[in-house]
Formats: structure tokens, C-alpha cells, sequence
């Protein structure tokens, strides 16, 4: 009897259309799956994002095994576990003797490294396979930016479109006239608004014993686990996939960007923990979307939101982060020297949107996407935090958070510390947009009405103190350029005040202690 194919499978590969496993015979193949401290500790994430990972391979571990295959799982706990995945992988050559070893490739680019080192080290065939789950491969992202001096996320998602045949009319132009909607999707938040419940999922015995695991190993890791409730197994994927179509679809458009306090969820999908984890296929997922526009169930403007969000953004950001690697994870264009406030750590801050925030991050490892880039993501702009410091803090905190989607959008959309590679311009905003698109500023201790001085909402004196410092570099932007006419007038007096303002408030800030991120 011949060697069998060894076939290592990593934490985010959780699919059973994975590359490496198609087409291969059952009785021919030893799948390993490996929970190394490398992945868990390689900053300390959230303990619900390790609960999830761990839980739902081990899930799909036995899901395989029921299906047939033979499955070699290594513990974290295992006596002998190497603690990285080179370890393990040569471990598992030992113990099975494979005649060839088959992976697909890495999403993040400290992992692929490691997995590119391998022919050199193992005496038997390693085959590196390209990761398709994804609809761009690396080769047509780069023939895509080749020659391009800006590589605007709209003209990628309309190529996108135009390959998936998504929202498109039979003579090649957009259902409905236009490609994006986002104009339609601002709407702020109504009196009492609340969507319906999302599905929770109580933990299992499985889960239960990864939740002991995490409270023991882990246990000063930020995040509480007084409350798992994100499905671990593709099943429970799918029927929170099923209830979001079913009943927020039809709102998820117009109050994506909406922030009410306490409503952690509201109309938004919570399907990318499941997405990044390969439980859902994301184009399925799609045209789950644009079946329910064709059949009279959600608005265009909401199902061609929920599916740019996917087949554009997503795709995109996973295409620039490899385009711009290695350089992208040092940039620092603007500067940013600031350490982290330890406050991003504690939610103890007088600032209600962002001590919601901190509350939603905490209790649940997640947060929506203008929470992270229009609070959060804002104030580490606008007082200039050190990019290293703020890429930590997400990749720890959300438990959809890997290197790959992370950190373009930390570096580039949150902090434009890549220097407007990815967006426009720096997604910088005082107190009025939060007061628009939420109601954090009712019974804030700060008026968002006041503009400087002791009560006034710090970001508005940290606005002007942002655009003032970098004046130089983004006068020049066609985007946000006017608005040094609007600060030129306010006079010498009021330009003062506004960044005494903000100075005062940023001497107020206490630096994070080293050891909340990464293990000292």
C-alpha cells in the first residue's frame, strides 16, 4: 500500500471544497489540523475569537471523520505539540510517512512564509495549491494594478461584478442603472430603532471544553466569555446566514452605517467570523442576495450593499494586502508616535460612543464596521496613534480579524498611514457625524454642541488639530482640500482655542501597559 497525501488543513480552511482536499480519494489521504500557540499567541486575541477557532475545528475535525476521512488533530494541550505549524507538519511526516504533502496557501503572510520554507525542509513533495475561494486570485489582482496609479476599490468591484455576473443586466450594464448604491445607505438612526434579534447559539460539549481550555491557558487575554453565541459549525452558519436573508436583509442597506447605543448587532449580516472561517461560501452567499432582490424581498440599494461588501471590499483588501507586503504592515505616513490609550484596553472613558464601542468589543469580539472606522478608528486617527499599536489592537480584539483584512484597513482606510494607497482620504470627522449617525451623544458627559474648551467633545478640537498638523500633505487632496478656507477663516484666536483644546485633552490620555497586546 502506497504513502498516503498528507494534507494539513489551518484554522481559517474550514471548507470542504478546500483545493487540497477536492478530488482526492479518502483512503488515500491523512488530513492535519493543529491548534499551535504560534496562532493563538501570536498577539492575545480576544478569548472568544480562540473559543471560535478552536471549536470550530475541532467541529469540523469530526464533521470530516463523519464524512470519512481520516483526521490526525493536534491539541493545543497535546504533550508533545511543537507549538507552530512547521512543528507539526513535521511531526504528522514522521508519524504517517506521506508521499507528498498538499496545502493551500496561506491568507496571512507570516504564515505563508513559514509554509514557502517547506520544500527545503521535508524530504517528501510539497505542493503549495492557490486558495479559490476566493473570486481574485494574486495574479489577476496584479494584472489589475499593473499600471494603475490609484487602485480605487470602485472600478475593482465592478470588474468583480462583471466576472460574477452579480446585479448585471444581459448587455453588460448594472441592474438598475448604477453600480453602487452607497449614496442610499446613510440613513441615521430612528427613535427606538431595533432590529430583530440575530440567531444565538449556545455552546455545546465541545465548545464547552474549548471555553475550560481558553479560561485556563489564556486567562489575561482581553474579552469576556460570559456569553458565546457565534455558530461553530457550518450548519449553524447557515441558519444564521438563513435568518439575517429572511429578516435584516431588507433593512441592511439604509441603516448600515447607524449606531444606537446598546444595539450591538442591529440590521448588519455578523456572518464574517463564519465567511473568514471558510464555514460559508461568500458567492453562494451573494447570490442568496440577489436572489431575494429578484424576488421582491429586500431593496436593491440593500442587497447591492451586502454584496459589494463581499465580492468588492472584501476581495480587494485581501488583494492590496498582498500587493503592498511586506512594506504595508511598517507604513507610517503621517507620523503617528502616539501610544494606544489604555482605555481602548478598559472601555473607561467618558467618551459614550467610544466606551459603547469598547463594551460591544469586549462583551462580543465584535463591533460593526463604522463603529471600527468612524469612532474607534476616528479618534486613533485624529490623535495620531501609532499604527503598530492600533493594527494590534484589531487583529486582538475581533474575532473576524486576520492580518490579510485587518491591516489595509487599519493602515489604509482607518489611519491612512499608507498615505492615500487605499482610500481617497483620511476618514477623519469631528463630533457632528456621530451625533448624526448615532445616539452616543445623549447623555455623553461631553456636548458634542461645544467646540473647544473644558466639556466639549473631544473630537471636535482633535479634528482641527489633526487637519491643522497635517495641512501640508492633505491641502493638496481635491477631496477635503476646501477645507483649510473654513479654518483659514475662523481667525487666529479661534484656531488657537481649537488646538489648545485638543492638546489639553491628549495630555489627559494614559498610555496602554506594553503587555495587553503581546506577550512581553
Amino acid at each position: 500500500m502506497q504513502s498516503p497525501i498528507l494534507v494539513p488543513i489551518l484554522g481559517d480552511q474550514l471548507s470542504r471544497n478546500l483545493a487540497s482536499l477536492r478530488g482526492r480519494a479518502k483512503d488515500d489521504t491523512v488530513i492535519l489540523m493543529m491548534e499551535v500557540w504560534d496562532e493563538a499567541t501570536y498577539v492575545k486575541h480576544h478569548k472568544q475569537k480562540i473559543v471560535l477557532i478552536f471549536s470550530a475545528m475541532r467541529h469540523f475535525a469530526a464533521e470530516l471523520r463523519d464524512a470519512g476521512w481520516t483526521v490526525d488533530y493536534v491539541k493545543l494541550t497535546d504533550r508533545d505539540n511543537s507549538g507552530s505549524f512547521t512543528g507539526e507538519v513535521a511531526r504528522a511526516i514522521e508519524r504517517h510517512d506521506p508521499r507528498a504533502v498538499h496545502v493551500v496557501e496561506a491568507s496571512e503572510w507570516r504564515v505563508q512564509q513559514a509554509i514557502e520554507e517547506w520544500p527545503g525542509k521535508f524530504a517528501c513533495e510539497v505542493e503549495i495549491l492557490p486558495d479559490d475561494r476566493f473570486l481574485c486570485s494574486h495574479a489577476e489582482f496584479e494584472e489589475w494594478a499593473e499600471g494603475r496609479k490609484h487602485l480605487t476599490m470602485e472600478y475593482f468591484y465592478r470588474e468583480m461584478r462583471k466576472k460574477t455576473g452579480l446585479l448585471m443586466r444581459g448587455d453588460g450594464k448594472p441592474v438598475g442603472g448604477e453600480w453602487n448604491y452607497d449614496s442610499e445607505n446613510r440613513e441615521p438612526p430612528k427613535e427606538e430603532l431595533k432590529a430583530p434579534p440575530r440567531p444565538k447559539f449556545a455552546p455545546d460539549e465541545i465548545t464547552c471544553e474549548v471555553i475550560d481550555l481558553v479560561e485556563e491557558k489564556f486567562a489575561d487575554h482581553f474579552g469576556s466569555l460570559d456569553r458565546f453565541e457565534w455558530p461553530v459549525t457550518r450548519n449553524e452558519a447557515e441558519q444564521a446566514a438563513d435568518a439575517f436573508f429572511a429578516e435584516r436583509l431588507e433593512n441592511f442597506g439604509p441603516y448600515q452605517d447607524a449606531m444606537v447605543h446598546g444595539q450591538d448587532d442591529l440590521y448588519h449580516s455578523m456572518l464574517s467570523t463564519s465567511i473568514n472561517l471558510g464555514l460559508l461560501d461568500p458567492l453562494d452567499l451573494c447570490r442568496h442576495a440577489q436572489q431575494a432582490y429578484e424576488e421582491d424581498r429586500a431593496p436593491l440599494n440593500s442587497v447591492e450593499g451586502f454584496i459589494r461588501q463581499i465580492i468588492g471590499w472584501r476581495e480587494y483588501v485581501r488583494g492590496f494586502y498582498w500587493h503592498f507586503m511586506p512594506q504595508l504592515e511598517r507604513a507610517n505616513e503621517l507620523g503617528a508616535d502616539r501610544p494606544l490609550p489604555e482605555f481602548y484596553w478598559t472601555g473607561e472613558t467618558d467618551m459614550r460612543c467610544m466606551a459603547d464601542c469598547i463594551r460591544s468589543t469586549r462583551d462580543n469580539a465584535h463591533a460593526h464596521h463604522i463603529q471600527r472606522l468612524m469612532v474607534l478608528g476616528n479618534f486613533a486617527l485624529l490623535a495620531g496613534i501609532e499604527p503598530r499599536a492600533v493594527q494590534d489592537w484589531y487583529l486582538a480584539v475581533y474575532a473576524d480579524a486576520y492580518d490579510w483584512v485587518e491591516m489595509p484597513n487599519v493602515v489604509g482606510m482607518i489611519l491612512y498611514a499608507d498615505g492615500g494607497k487605499l482610500a481617497t482620504k483620511p476618514y477623519a470627522a469631528s463630533g457632528n457625524y456621530i451625533n448624526k449617525m448615532s445616539d452616543y451623544c445623549k447623555g455623553c458627559r461631553y456636548k458634542v454642541s461645544q467646540k473647544t474648551g473644558d466639556g466639549a467633545c473631544p473630537f471636535n478640537p482633535l479634528y482641527w488639530h489633526f487637519m491643522n498638523r497635517h495641512r501640508d500633505r492633505l491641502e493638496s487632496n481635491h477631496r477635503i482640500g476646501r477645507i483649510y478656507a473654513t479654518w483659514d477663516r475662523m481667525g487666529e484666536t479661534k484656531q488657537r482655542e481649537y488646538l489648545t483644546s485638543a492638546e489639553n485633552f491628549l495630555d489627559t490620555l494614559v498610555p496602554a501597559r506594553e503587555d495587553w497586546a503581546r506577550y512581553q
